[in-house]
């Protein structure tokens, strides 16, 4: 199915589904009695507000490493404190 988007100052959009997300979108569209076009515009302003969160969040990270008011963890050393800390929490819980 193609589904038409009308995105504002911008020309329709279509959005190519695969069989199994149209079943899906269209039995969500007669569940909740809305277009399947307005579901989609939904989801994807909701996708890409969060995806401009993440991308603001990452930034921001890899700012405060650059600049040195954070310093980078060893990865295997950080899996190795958890690690520790959930065997003692699970002693403690014992006791």
């Amino acid at each position: 199915m193609t589904l038409p988007i009308a995105l504002s100052r911008l020309a329709n959009m279509e959005v190519h589904l695969r069989p199994e997300t149209e079943s899906r979108l269209q039995e969500l569209a007669s569940k909740t009695g809305r277009e399947p076009n307005d579901l989609i515009e939904d989801a994807m302003a909701g996708y890409l507000q969060e995806l401009a969160q993440v991308r603001g969040m990452l930034d921001s990270r890899y700012d405060d490493l650059k600049s040195g008011r954070v310093k980078p963890v060893d990865g295997e050393e950080a899996f190795a404190n958890l690690r520790r800390k959930s065997k003692s929490d699970a002693r403690r819980a014992r006791s």
